[in-house]
């Protein structure tokens, strides 16, 4: 069962964003590059679960009655790798084998890793497979099951298919969080695809909605406490930038995909060490 009864450890919890970051552009550092800016930008979401919220156990990474991460923006497995590196899945030491030929950690989520649910590289495919999961959970016990997906994604249509179906299933204890980065590929969400806002959407789905900023680990960590007891499905909006703390690479298009040389590294790092953010 998901019970937060202890008061966030800000600083710890700080401290392993800002190792993750840096497990990020190790890996971005390689021979093949990797999907930068989603990755950065679900950093603090990734801790606030795998280090505050969810019940886990890494030494028993399959074990029964545990909560269940589907990374379903599966591009963005970089973060993941990083954070399952830090809570003990498999040793950091892996990590800058990323994408090298033998090595586990592959461009999108592979489930030989330890703490990889599902094989998610296509997009909008992740909320229905935790909606199985959710439903099984219900069955055997009171575990959740958390899954995450970009503000891009939304635009597949097997997103609100799935959606719908959560719904009609009261599926309590299934918890959507949305990276909102308000970035693909091809440019701005909202100049490819001028929707409603994410939280009108799931709110018309009915979905308790609660919006948040995904930078913010108070806040972040309070938000998804209460997701995971509200008792409906629900969907927490993180308002966040892609490429967060990547320096001149942050809030930009241009972050999406990219390798890092020793020069951009270089200034990628200095980024971070002046907190850039990409805000203001």
């Amino acid at each position: 069962m998901t019970t937060a009864v202890r008061k966030p450890d800000l600083e710890a919890l700080e401290a392993r964003a800002d190792r993750i970051r840096e497990h990020i552009v190790e890996m971005c550092s390689g021979p093949e590059g990797g999907h930068l800016g989603g990755s950065m930008s679900s950093v603090e979401i990734l801790v606030a679960l795998f280090f505050h919220v969810m019940n886990i156990n890494p030494a028993d990474a399959e074990g029964k009655g545990r909560d269940v991460f589907v990374l379903s923006k599966g591009h963005s497995a970089m973060a993941l790798y990083a954070t399952l590196a830090e809570r003990g899945y498999f040793p950091p030491e892996e990590i800058p084998a990323f994408c090298r030929p033998g090595s586990r950690l592959a461009t999108h989520g592979n489930v030989a890793v330890p703490g990889v649910e599902f094989a998610t590289g296509s997009l909008g495919h992740g909320l229905a497979l935790a909606n199985g999961v959710a439903w099984a959970q219900r069955k055997a016990g009171a575990a959740k099951t958390f899954v995450l997906v970009g503000d891009g994604e939304l635009q597949e249509g097997s997103v609100w298919e799935a959606a719908q179906v959560g719904r009609a299933f009261d599926a309590g204890n299934l918890v959507v969080v949305v990276d909102a980065n308000d970035f693909q590929q091809t440019g701005s969400v909202h100049e490819v695809s001028d929707g409603a806002p994410p939280a009108q959407r799931w709110s018309g789905f009915g979905w308790h909605t609660v919006e948040t900023d995904g930078h913010d680990l108070p806040g972040l960590c309070a938000a998804l406490e209460d997701a995971a007891a509200s008792g409906e499905p629900t969907a927490v909006v993180c308002r966040t930038v892609k490429g967060n703390g990547a320096g001149l690479l942050a809030g930009r298009a241009v972050s999406h995909f990219v390798r890092l040389d020793a020069a951009k590294r270089r200034r990628v790092e200095a980024g971070m060490r002046r907190g850039g953010t990409g805000r203001g």
